[in-house]
């Protein structure tokens, strides 16, 4: 089954397994500080496996959140994790939104305010992926069939 939404480039089904593949969500989006209640505009800016920077075990997204560089660092072990649970892999994309998809919240939510650098942990990379399936399956269904 194939099906385009606007905010993602495809769900592909095979068998009982499919790949997500996101293509513009979380990449540009805006978000209101818990605290002052000012929007800020966060537009993703580029993704390294942090081996070759930091020689860490991750992979850092980077935003720019009002022009300010804020890191999001994803755990390799949550890659392995995802692919043990699911038979899936996290694509690129997905890794984009995932660390875009908990910027919104952690900026929504209050957490570490003004932080040049967010390190997830397996879980809550896996919670944050989650979120962003059921994101998309709910449009899916509110989505009229063409």
């Amino acid at each position: 089954m194939y099906r385009t939404y606007p905010w993602v480039t495809a769900v592909c089904w095979h068998g009982t397994q499919s790949d997500i593949v996101l293509a513009w969500m979380y990449r540009d989006f805006y978000a209101t500080d818990r605290w002052s209640r000012k929007q800020a505009h966060c537009v993703y800016q580029a993704l390294i496996v942090a081996i070759a920077t930091r020689h860490a075990d991750a992979v850092d997204v980077k935003f720019l959140v009002d022009g300010k560089q804020v890191w999001v660092a994803l755990p390799h072990p949550a890659w392995v994790e995802y692919k043990k649970q699911t038979g899936m892999s996290i694509t690129d994309n997905l890794a984009i939104a995932i660390a875009g998809h908990y910027l919104k919240w952690a900026c929504e939510s209050g957490e570490g305010v003004g932080r040049e650098m967010y390190s997830l942990t397996v879980a809550e990379t896996l919670k944050h992926l989650d979120a962003i399936v059921a994101e998309v399956e709910a449009q899916a269904v509110a989505q009229p069939q063409d």
